[in-house]
Order: structure tokens, then sequence, then C-alpha cells
């Protein structure tokens, strides 16, 4: 009897189409950007800044010159925390209706917004020189090609002595297997899948860390803080 044939990759089952398709018909809300769990959105903020902060060790830091928030929904992200840390923010986003939003939201931060990019990372191609470009909870869109890709494009736009952030979801499969999400068409990635497409791409890990406090039953995440290998963006300051 001849073996079953493999499975495809879970990233060959992403659809674009799909996932625009899943995420316009999510109310533009902080409970539809989190799944329901809206709750969380303060333990996530104050996780991304502590870790932010340890990137930048020496008290008072100076605001960053411009940050960018990729898939960046209805600008939860942007408000609540980069906006605190940065003058200004460019935003990357796909769904119209979320990017819409984001102008009205309140700045946490004396930051301000900047330019809206209503746009796929797989489309995106940075146009200015960014001190912190913020990835959360998005590239699981994007196949490992794409990411490999997109990373390498963004490369090219961080300041020397800035930081790529990728803060996502990680697998729990017990064979150490991406796993495919049909209800959002994205895929969840193990660790080892993302440092070494993190690697293909041309970065290094320079700090890593999983976010604490969530509620039991949710997927471990893990907070990616990524440099240049040569360590200086290919764009200078």
């Amino acid at each position: 009897m001849s073996a079953p044939p493999p499975s495809p990759p879970p990233d060959s089952l992403i659809s674009p189409t799909s996932s625009l398709s899943y995420w316009n018909s999510i109310p533009p809300t902080v409970s539809g950007m989190l799944g329901g769990f809206q709750q969380i959105s303060s333990t996530d903020l104050h996780g991304s800044a502590l870790f932010l902060a340890k990137l930048r060790p020496h008290p008072p830091p100076p605001l960053l010159a411009r940050g960018v928030d990729c898939g960046a929904g209805i600008g939860r992200v942007t408000a609540g925390f980069l906006s605190k840390v940065c003058e200004v923010v460019d935003v990357v986003e796909p769904v119209a209706k979320f990017a819409r939003e984001v102008p009205s939201r309140e700045m946490g931060g004396a930051g301000r917004l900047g330019k809206v990019y209503v746009l796929g990372l797989q489309e995106w191609v940075p146009r200015e020189r960014y001190d912190l470009v913020w990835n959360q909870w998005c590239v699981g869109h994007l196949t490992d090609r794409e990411l490999v890709a997109y990373l390498g494009r963004v490369r090219g736009a961080v300041k020397e002595g800035g930081w790529v952030v990728v803060k996502e979801n990680l697998s729990t499969d017990g064979e150490g297997r991406d796993l495919f999400d049909g209800v959002d068409n994205s895929v969840t990635r193990t660790d080892e899948k993302f440092r070494r497409l993190f690697a293909e791409s041309g970065f290094e890990v320079v700090r890593t860390e999983l976010q604490k406090g969530f509620p039991q039953g949710l997927y471990p995440v893990r907070i990616y803080a990524l440099q240049p290998e040569d360590g200086a963006g290919g764009m200078g300051t």
C-alpha cells in the first residue's frame, strides 16, 4: 500500500482574498482586533512598552523620530503605545475600514500620526527611514517566502541602531509544526521557523522574550527585536 501524499506546507494554504474577506467581516473595535479578548489590551501594551524600554536602557530616552505600525488594524497599538515612544507613527493596514478609524483615535502620547498606507505587507515598499518597525499579529497572513521578501525590503529602511520588532503567537504543535488557521486564513509559526526566516532575511535577533500576563488557553506570544546582521540599516540615519 502506497504512503499517503505529504500534507502541503501550512503557509501554502494562505489566501489573501480569504484573509481580507474575514477581516472585513470583523467590527472596527478593540474587541474585534483582539478576537473578543479586549481585556488583554492593556497587558499587551504594557508588555510591549517594557520590552522596548529594555532595548533602550538609558533613561530618560528621547522619543524616537519615526516608527511604523505594520498591520495596524484600527490603531490600537499606535494610539496606546507607539505614540508614546515615537514623534511620528506611520501606519500600514490592508483593510480600508480599519485604516479609516486610525486618524480618529486619540493618541495616548505626544507623538502624532504620520502617513496611512492602505496596503498589505506583501505590497508595501517603505519610502521613509524608521527607528522602529512594529509588526504585531499580522505576519501570519504572509507566506514564508512573502515574509522573507517583506523583511528584506524593511531591512533597507531601518535606521542605524533601529529595530524591527515582531510580536506574534507561537505554534504549540506537539510535533513542532506550523499551524494553519482556516478561520482568519493565517499561519501560526514555531519559534524555530521564525528564527530561520529572520536569518534568511539578513536579521539577527538581539532580544526576545515571552509576553506575560495573558489568560491560559491562548497561544504563547513571543516578542523579537531584530537588527540587520551588519549592524546598520541600508538607508543610514
